[in-house]
């Protein structure tokens, strides 16, 4: 799993990108409404069921905000969380845990959101010999840690970026005058360890991969029968790549006709976020 304590300077820079647009010129309420430094506990309640991530994000929300404030975590990420379980506390500055509330709960609750809907899809597969993969349809500037939430989830992570790996899809394809003709470009100039992905959304196509050497075969928005012959086609000379169309409703039929990677968008690009709260408790000692 990606490690948030050894990306910070990424984190960091996301974090303080957030709290400046939610606080471009401070916190007038709580500036108005908190005299004095009082300290104050809070704690964050899951108000559904669901997986939990974002954790550290959380607490690099109040660290950066006040270096003194306490977060003590109740769970893991990656581990499920039930409605009503306290899943971490924080303390210490009044102000600066209302500053960073909206901030971090914003985190966690679409990190949760990402990791809850990955497992659901690794849930549907299970014990069948498939992977459920994100894509780059990530919420721009934040692909860091959905990717993240993804293996908290039980997923597993795709390319980070455009930098990453060689995928040739429709449009290059197009570009460069066939599918035989983009393989052989990116074999002449690729690295000698990378591996080339081709998609294909049609037999032919599959058959072309096949022949010009590719190691990954994408098959893009086919449906299962059309699937299970690109398979039998292929014959295990490459890894294959299941894409388009994939929901909860379908991805099991999907493994079934043997592919070894599912990616799925929408665990990144329109997953609905887990309903997690913060309260105040009487109790201030953290």
């Amino acid at each position: 799993m990606i490690n948030i304590q050894d990306n910070l300077h990424i984190v960091d820079n996301i974090i303080k990108t957030a709290l400046a647009e939610d606080m471009p010129y401070g916190d007038a309420t709580t500036a108005c409404v908190i005299e004095g430094n009082p300290v104050s506990r809070a704690v964050f309640v899951a108000k559904q069921q669901g997986v939990v991530a974002g954790l550290d994000v959380a607490e690099r929300v109040f660290k950066l905000l006040d270096a003194g404030i306490i977060f003590k975590k109740r769970v893991a990420d990656g581990m499920r969380a039930e409605k009503g379980d306290a899943i971490a506390e924080v303390g210490g500055n009044t102000s600066a845990i209302l500053k960073g509330e909206r901030t971090a709960l914003n985190f966690m609750q679409r990190l949760s959101g990402i990791a809850t809907r990955t497992s659901q899809y690794c849930e549907k597969v299970k014990g069948l010999p498939v992977k459920i993969t994100d894509t780059r349809k990530t919420t721009p500037g934040l692909r860091l840690l959905e990717k993240y939430a993804v293996k908290a989830g039980g997923g597993y992570n795709h390319r980070f970026s455009l930098s990453d790996g060689i995928l040739i899809k429709d449009n290059h394809i197009k570009a460069a005058g066939g599918i035989k003709k983009a393989v052989e470009l990116a074999r002449g100039k690729a690295p000698h360890t990378a591996r080339i992905e081709v998609e294909t959304g049609t037999l032919e196509q599959v058959v072309e991969a096949v022949e010009s050497g590719a190691d990954i075969i994408m098959l893009d928005n086919m449906d299962t029968a059309l699937m299970k012959q690109a398979v039998e086609i292929i014959g295990g000379r490459a890894l294959i790549e299941a894409s388009g169309n994939v929901s909860l409703d379908t991805v099991y039929e999907i493994a079934l006709t043997g592919v070894d990677l599912i990616s799925v968008g929408e665990l990144t690009h329109s997953v609905k976020a887990m309903d997690i709260s913060l309260k105040f408790i009487d109790d201030k000692s953290c």
